[in-house]
């Protein structure tokens, strides 16, 4: 299970792709953590939700095998 999405782990987190820095766009933040929100990888120009504090973070062709 992934941690919930604090704004600190934004530090260590990178495109699961091409390794670049993500860029974060908060929908929804309460006092300790990102509630929902995506990140954004402008080489790859993919989008990775958060939703309900959990970030998915799997590359497009891992979504499309799982099912998302």
């Amino acid at each position: 299970m992934l941690p919930d999405m604090k704004r600190e782990m934004m530090d260590i987190l990178a495109c699961p792709v091409c390794k670049r820095k993500l860029e974060l766009t908060v929908d929804e933040e309460n006092e300790r953590e990102i509630v929902t929100g995506s990140f954004y990888c402008g080489k790859c120009d993919v989008r990775y939700l958060i939703e309900d504090t959990i970030p998915n973070l799997l590359p497009p062709e891992q979504r499309r095998q799982s099912g998302e």
